[in-house]
């Protein structure tokens, strides 16, 4: 029974492929390429791909890219919205077949004695020249091994994906054969092979430790004894992806996402509704010692978190929302669980940061940079890179943001990347090196500054004199902007005097030393929480405290006239001292008041300004008294 006729048109359709949530259908239509959504009266998307007839489409669901082939010998890459993302060469003949990878980071293109395969961004790992005729169509083993192809000579081509290539440190991994790996040290020119019973099929080289996945079983060697791997037996057998952490990996197949630590433990395995783990790839998924990301596919906009340890929702199960969609999410690796922050990219190349703890309260989301196409946390420290348009930018201490927004500009690294091409790719960011993949498949290794690591050590385990000895030995002024903010996230007030006065900032000294000289530590706290720009959380620890004059006083101090005048009145103390200088900042102005609840409240009331003056000052002497009754109260305790 006809169900329903999508599309009629003159020219024959050579080829379908659905899209990737199946609410799409993308056809041939001579030199066109059509998307059709199967919503009626939706819009659809034509384009023209080739100069020549297109033989052949495929369309993959984790990497949303699309391929198409034609009788103009060229294959091409696009994305969803039908914008050019790679132009092949020319070649001798026609291209006749396309086929993705299930995971989408490699294709198959084949054409007459040909047969090539090629990474996702375009560029060919290799070519084959088997006598076959021309290769109508490819398809893909469900674990992306091997391929068959149909050949025009009535024989069936099959192929295996050898030769893959993992690098961490000083050690170079090479799948040789279909079951056999060569580990290379390159300190020592030492040669390890590593036979396994079933054909491997990932793999993942970080952390000192090689995870790889064959059929049926998982082998977890250390980079110290590549004699003795650590074996368990798969559930599902095809693993899709591999990720690593410190701790602990990640893998992922068919029917779920399971935790191991690398004893071979089983440690949790998250679930959500709606999960599809056929389509998670290393940008949609993240992991760091604690925490586990998850791009929401349902809900684009979305990023789930998990405990790594139970496999729960993170914190009060709330789910992190953006305005937009998110392509690509990346969790910070190193501090303690309470600090953990993820970066991601959105649909605008906009990188943001924002903490994962969500506890009630809500946690901002913060702007780091624009047109930003790939990014990567170090493995030692919580060191960011990206690559921004024409240049590659090193964020050396990316919770600037959330301590002084001012200083950031000066806590960042930047250097031209032209040299990198089109489309190029952070592969990895291991110690001081950046290794990056250009849009023509090499590798190009950038060495940065090792000393921000060393700042972040020494902060780490809170050695602020050696922190200091080494900005003065480095004499750069990032460093000294480093140390600033991380003084001041750490509260460390004298460090981060000495550090912004290095860097100039005059007026934030200023503030600092008069800090330093408030009475109590629930002023000084307050204060410090103001010069971060927590308004609302300075004003929650001095009402705390029971320093209900000194939270309106700071409300005075911004400015922030209901705010100070609600907080009088709800504590019945003070409403003059508010009415005061608030007719003073009005004269000062030469204005006249028009708040009406000011207007009810300065009613009959003479302001005397000696009055005002005494209580302020039995305020401060009380906040005095107070606090060196505590401190005394402290030193009978030692006692």
């Amino acid at each position: 029974m006809l169900r329903s006729t999508l599309a009629q048109q003159g020219t024959p359709v050579y080829s379908v492929a659905w899209g990737p949530d199946s609410e799409k259908v993308l056809y041939t239509a001579g030199k066109q390429l059509i998307i059709k959504p199967l919503q009626p009266n939706a819009k659809v998307l034509q384009w023209k791909a080739h100069d020549g007839i297109i033989l052949k489409v495929d369309w993959n669901s984790v990497n949303d890219l699309i391929l198409s082939a034609g009788e103009d010998c060229k294959y091409k890459v696009w994305d969803s919205y039908g914008r050019p993302l790679y132009n092949s060469q020319p070649h001798e003949h026609p291209i006749t077949s396309v086929a993705w990878a299930p995971d989408g980071e490699l294709f198959a293109v084949g054409s007459f004695h040909t047969l090539r395969l090629c990474d996702k961004t375009g560029w060919s790992y290799a070519l084959e020249k088997p006598n076959t005729g021309s290769i109508f169509n490819i398809a893909w083993s469900i674990d992306g091994t091997q391929i068959a192809g149909a050949c025009g000579n009535g024989h069936v081509v099959f192929a295996h994906v050898v030769e893959q290539r993992w690098e961490w440190k000083n050690f170079q991994i090479t799948l040789t054969k279909r079951r056999t790996m060569q580990v290379r040290n390159v300190l020592n020119d030492a040669v390890d092979l590593l036979e396994f019973r079933d054909r491997v099929i990932k793999a993942s080289l970080n952390y000192a430790h090689l995870v790889v996945s064959t059929s049926l079983q998982c082998y977890v060697f250390s980079t110290k004894n590549w004699n003795t791997p650590l074996i368990f037996d798969l559930r599902e057998g095809t693993v899709s992806l591999i990720l690593q952490a410190e701790r602990h990996f990640l893998l992922v197949d068919g029917g779920g996402i399971y935790l191991y630590s690398y004893e071979g433990r089983f440690i949790s395995s998250p679930k959500f509704p709606g999960m599809r783990t056929d389509i998670l790839n290393a940008q949609t998924v993240s992991l760091s010692n604690d925490t586990i990301a998850i791009k929401d596919k349902a809900d684009e906009k979305i990023i789930l978190l998990f405990e790594a340890s139970t496999g729960k929702p993170l914190g009060d199960g709330k789910f992190l929302s953006h305005k937009n969609e998110i392509l690509e999410i990346a969790l910070d690796q190193k501090g303690l669980t309470n600090d953990r922050k993820i970066a991601f990219i959105d649909k605008n190349r906009d990188l943001y940061i924002t903490s994962v703890k969500r506890f009630g309260k809500e946690e901002h989301i913060i702007k780091l940079g624009t047109m930003v196409h790939t990014l990567a946390w170090n493995d030692t420290c919580n060191i960011l890179c990206g690559l921004q348009d024409t240049r590659l930018t090193v964020w050396y201490y990316p919770n600037t943001v959330y301590v002084d927004r001012d200083i950031l500009l000066k806590t960042l690294y930047e250097r031209d990347a032209s040299e990198f091409s089109k489309n190029p790719h952070i592969v990895s960011f291991v110690g001081n090196q950046v290794t990056i993949r250009r849009a023509d498949g090499s590798l190009v290794h950038i060495s940065i500054s090792p000393y921000p690591a060393i700042l972040h050590e020494y902060v780490s385990g809170s050695k602020w004199e050696d922190a200091v000895r080494l900005c003065r030995f480095v004499k750069e002024q990032t460093m000294w902007a480093c140390l600033a903010a991380m003084a001041v996230a750490n509260r460390d007030m004298t460090t981060a005097e000495i550090a912004y006065a290095a860097i100039g900032e005059i007026d934030k000294v200023q503030y600092i030393k008069s800090i330093k000289d408030l009475p109590s530590k629930e002023s000084k706290m307050a204060h410090i929480l103001m010069f971060s720009g927590n308004i609302q959380e300075a004003e929650i620890v001095l009402l705390q405290a029971g320093l209900v004059y000194q939270a309106i006083q700071i409300n005075i101090n911004l400015y922030n006239w209901e705010r100070a005048l609600e907080l009088a009145v709800k504590y019945k103390t003070h409403v003059d001292t508010v009415l005061a200088y608030r007719q003073k900042f009005l004269e000062t102005f030469g204005k006249q008041e028009t708040n009406k609840r000011y207007l009810q409240y300065a009613e009959g009331l003479q302001i005397d300004w000696e009055k005002i003056k005494a209580k302020i000052e039995m305020e401060i002497t009380k906040e005095r008294e107070r606090s060196s009754s505590q401190s005394s109260k402290n030193i009978d305790l030692k006692h």
